[in-house]
């Protein structure tokens, strides 16, 4: 295994004042910070208070950045140039930081000179050496002449001189599509520093798409994986460092932030083979979902199959699906998903060692002692190795008709705009799930974000509004639901609503339009109205649900019929689904 390298986090990633940023990286467990210069600028304590309240945290200053327009500039710019610096060296070392990064110039002034960028850069680097200082030389991806690590490389090389190397972004390299197997000819010890940052595919100007849109590792489509893996082979021994632009993440509770932030790096650390935990869990599927309040599953089908021993619980069953319905809690919610994994203890340890440690639970005797854990939303995670955990709940006896319902299809949890993300690399990196294509809709009151997370016999779909709601919106904060699995969706929607089920009405407005959309026969069309189902299809099979009215506060029930190899969650059809549970609440309210 290839040493751990330490960890960094830029200040700019982070909301609040200095001393804010400094805390909350400590407590998360970051090694160094790399100071943003503006952070500092409106910090009121000075450069030698900064170093000594790093020192007592136990952070280092790995990097002063940025020091920006320096190269390839006529003599009297280079002239002011060279006293800014100075002026620079002088605050970097009361900070006690040994390195500064230069960013490749965007400057009308600068001039398409290789040997006069290479010549100015050796005469900086000189000045710095004199001092025990290094310059980091780094292209920025719309540098005016220098946007390539490549380019940047070349001139670094033709410098030559000791205190000067490059700095490696992730973003300035992926975001161009610049090819990071050349990393490789570059010597580790000429390397000064190494940015790390992801990103969705956004097709738009690369300065607006850096400025607001970077992701920390895991969370976007960079292969960061391999890219990291490209630095460390050249024999890199520096700090993996965070530098992350998103205008979410600068106005989320700092320390929640960091912890995000190192979770990232312990799973990029974990892809590359540097961290001895267990590897993500290979789940076998949900064991249960668990509600809190009245959930209507009689209705459904559902049986009062037990009654937990200790706890106001009740277990629903039907088929393989399995609900847990508890007294206690927030109503209308769901307070917990049951996975089913091989070794529930190495999952717990996987978890402690991606920041989700255990939650204090008390198992009564005889129960079942299950590990759980904490998403980013509250919902809790067991782990469960079996179905000893049944035994926890005294049979009932009792007996219900079925409606075709065979298991737990996937779980779909809205989740807080600010944390969409978050959640997103807490599942990908604790459960081993693998992220779909982030997915955006126009809903009746505003724009949804949507993507879905899946692996194992586990699927989850994580929602977001783009925009809090205003207070005349519908009054259903954050809506969830269970989707069940089931082979005929139409038989399974009749058998529901002849036992009483609130089947939501889908207008007939969507069937004219599938129609003419899809080409199906007139008869399937028909019968897809006559039950209220909805249908989707991609290239590899089809996907026909229906939708119960609100259970409660929050909670419906999705009912779902996979044809083929369907992977998707028919979100073509959540705008239709939404105004119809906003009509179906208007018609019980006014009832």
């Amino acid at each position: 295994m290839r040493p751990d390298p330490r960890t960094g986090i830029a200040t700019v990633c982070l909301s609040g004042t200095l001393e804010d940023k400094l805390a909350a990286a400590a407590k998360a467990g970051f090694d160094g910070i790399e100071l943003f210069e503006n952070d500092l600028l409106a910090a009121r304590p000075g450069p030698a208070e900064i170093r000594k309240r790093c020192a007592d945290l136990g952070l280092s200053i790995d990097l002063y950045q940025p020091f920006r327009d320096f190269e390839a500039v006529p003599p009297d710019v280079l002239a002011a140039n060279l006293r800014r610096a100075e002026h620079k060296f002088d605050v970097m070392a009361e900070l006690g930081v040994d390195t500064v990064l230069v960013c490749s110039s965007v400057s009308p002034d600068a001039i398409d000179d290789d040997d006069l960028a290479a010549e100015q850069l050796h005469l900086l680097a000189s000045r710095a050496s004199e001092r025990g200082l290094r310059i980091a030389y780094e292209a920025l991806a719309w540098g005016r002449y220098v946007n390539g690590y490549e380019h940047a490389w070349r001139i670094v090389r033709r410098a030559a001189h000791p205190a000067l190397g490059v700095c490696l972004d992730s973003f300035h390299i992926l975001s161009k599509g610049d090819d990071p197997r050349v990393i490789r000819a570059i010597p580790g010890e000429k390397i000064f520093f190494l940015q790390l940052a992801d990103a969705p595919t956004l097709p738009m100007d690369v300065l607006q798409w850096s400025r607001h849109h970077r992701l920390f590792p895991g969370q976007g489509d960079f292969d960061l994986t391999t890219f990291t893996g490209h630095v460390l082979a050249t024999g890199y021994t520096g700090p993996l460092s965070l530098e992350v632009f998103n205008d979410v993440f600068r106005q989320a509770d700092p320390y929640r932030a960091s912890v995000d932030a190192m979770r990232s790096l312990l799973a990029l650390k974990d892809s590359l083979g540097l961290l001895d935990i267990p590897s993500a869990p290979a789940s076998q599927g949900y064991a249960f979902a668990e509600i809190v309040g009245d959930s209507g599953l009689a209705a459904l089908g559902f049986t009062r199959a037990g009654v937990h021993r200790t706890k106001p619980v009740e277990l629903w069953t039907q088929g393989e699906a399995r609900v847990l319905v508890n007294a206690s809690g927030e109503p209308g919610t769901i307070a917990a998903l049951g996975i089913t994994v091989p070794d529930p203890t190495a999952a717990g340890q996987r978890s402690e060692g991606m920041l989700a440690p255990a939650l204090s639970r008390t198992a009564g005797p005889g129960e079942a002692a299950l590990t759980a854990i904490a998403a980013p939303d509250g919902t809790q995670i067991f782990f469960c190795s079996s179905d000893d955990w049944i035994e926890d709940f005294v049979p009932t006896g009792e007996s219900a008709p079925a409606a075709g319902i065979t298991g737990i299809d996937h779980v779909s949890l809205t989740q807080p705009f600010d944390h969409f993300d978050e959640a997103t690399l807490f599942y990908r990196s604790v459960l081993g799930l693998e992220p779909g294509p982030v997915t955006e809709f126009a809903a009746p009151y505003g724009l949804v974000r949507g993507r879905g997370v899946s692996g194992s016999g586990i699927r989850l779909s994580l929602d977001a509004a783009l925009v809090r709601r205003g207070d005349w919106a519908p009054a259903v904060r954050e809506p969830q639901h269970i989707a069940f699995s089931c082979d005929d969706a139409l038989a399974s929607a009749r058998a529901l609503r002849t036992l009483g089920a609130r089947v939501l009405e889908i207008p007939a407005n969507y069937y004219d339009d599938l129609a003419a959309r899809t080409g199906l026969a007139a008869e399937t069309i028909g019968a897809l109205q006559e039950c209220s189902v909805l249908y989707d299809r991609d290239a590899r099979g089809e996907f026909l649900h229906f939708y119960t009215e609100l259970a409660g506060a929050r909670v419906f029930f999705e009912v779902v019929q996979r044809i083929g190899d369907y992977r998707g969650f028919g979100v073509v059809n959540a705008p239709v689904r939404m105004a119809a549970h906003h009509d179906a609440r208007l018609t019980s309210t006014q009832h």
